[in-house]
């Protein structure tokens, strides 16, 4: 009985057969477990890769769509009969990198008037104003483009608003027509900033400033003004503004009024612009398309920012342009 005890103990050291069954159908499953868990770690890998390529693809395609088919309606121009009328939108704030920019408005210009199939030129206004440089570029380029083919004439139509900038460059074209509704006019110039140096005393903060040039730094609202840096900021405005007045002027010719508040910068009704002189009459893009140029099919030569640039840019100014807004540092602006 003790020998039978004995090799009892010695096989129960070890693992039962029925035990050693289960431990391995157990590891088995175990395997099998982790196995399908790898795999589907990997499936859930590639399917991520795959979905991420998808939309990589996608936006490619989008923005390749959206800038081909702008170059396409711009550059090429094909219209259903020979002849037609081009048609490029200005519309927002005329600034730099916008889509108001001279950059976007004079390559639809330069398109138009390459395009041999142009009867007449429709630029349509629906702006507020905005960068005096820009509008600069736009208006002289206008007056360049017209010397280059005297079988066309450019028509600005004010849709909304036509102030200021826009107004500036409208008055570049060979007549000018807007809505009795229209807002057009504004003709002047001014330069912002504010002054927080009171409230700095009041709260007690005094702000370290340090500047090379005596007038580095006048823009600055934490400091207080300067009166002859202040002078100076007027008679540049006031330079910027003759600018204006003498560009207008130059377009506009012998149809400008003599109303002494015509650039005091206020700013009219297209029914008044018309007793005034701004505008030659009233009527819409298609309007002036049908009954002036005589031709109604018109095609679009504006070139649109694609998204992905409208992205970038601003991914890229936003920020900048926050700031210059905040320090006002924007610089001129003719509203």
């Amino acid at each position: 009985m003790g020998m039978n005890d004995d090799s009892v103990k010695l096989r129960g050291g070890g693992m039962s057969e029925k035990e050693n069954v289960s431990y391995e159908e157990d590891r088995s499953l175990i395997e099998k477990l982790v196995f399908a868990a790898q795999v589907e770690q990997r499936c859930s890998r590639r399917w991520g890769v795959f979905f991420k390529l998808m939309v990589l693809i996608w936006l490619f395609v989008v923005s390749a769509g959206v800038f081909m088919s702008a170059r396409l309606g711009s550059s090429l121009g094909v219209g259903s009969s020979s002849v037609y009328t081009a048609l490029i939108e200005l519309e927002g704030v005329i600034a730099a990198g916008e889509q108001a920019g001279a950059d976007n408005v004079v390559g639809g210009l330069r398109d138009a008037f390459k395009d041999t199939n142009v009867k007449g030129i429709v630029l349509r206004i629906n702006s507020p104003g905005g960068s005096p440089v820009q509008s600069g570029y736009i208006y002289d380029e206008i007056r360049r483009l017209k010397k280059t083919r005297d079988d066309i004439k450019v028509y600005a139509v004010i849709v909304d608003v036509g102030a200021s900038g826009a107004y500036y460059i409208a008055s570049a074209a060979d007549e000018i027509y807007a809505d009795k509704a229209s807002l057009v006019g504004s003709i002047g110039a001014y330069m912002a900033s504010f002054g927080l140096d009171g409230a700095m005393e009041k709260v007690g903060i005094t702000r370290r400033f340090y500047k090379s040039g005596e007038f580095k730094g006048v823009s600055d609202p934490f400091q207080p003004e300067d009166p002859v840096a202040v002078e100076h900021i007027r008679t540049m405005v006031a330079s910027i503004h003759q600018q204006f007045i003498d560009s207008v002027k130059l377009g506009r010719g012998t149809r400008l009024g003599d109303d002494p508040q015509l650039y005091s910068g206020l700013i009219w009704s297209g029914e008044q612009a018309v007793d005034l002189g701004l505008v030659d009459g009233l009527g819409s893009s298609s309007y002036v398309a049908r009954e002036l140029i005589g031709e109604e099919e018109i095609v679009d030569f504006t070139r649109q920012l694609s998204q992905f640039e409208r992205f970038a840019r601003q991914l890229g100014v936003g920020a900048m342009h926050t700031i210059a807004n905040v320090l006002a540092l924007d610089g001129l602006t003719l509203r």
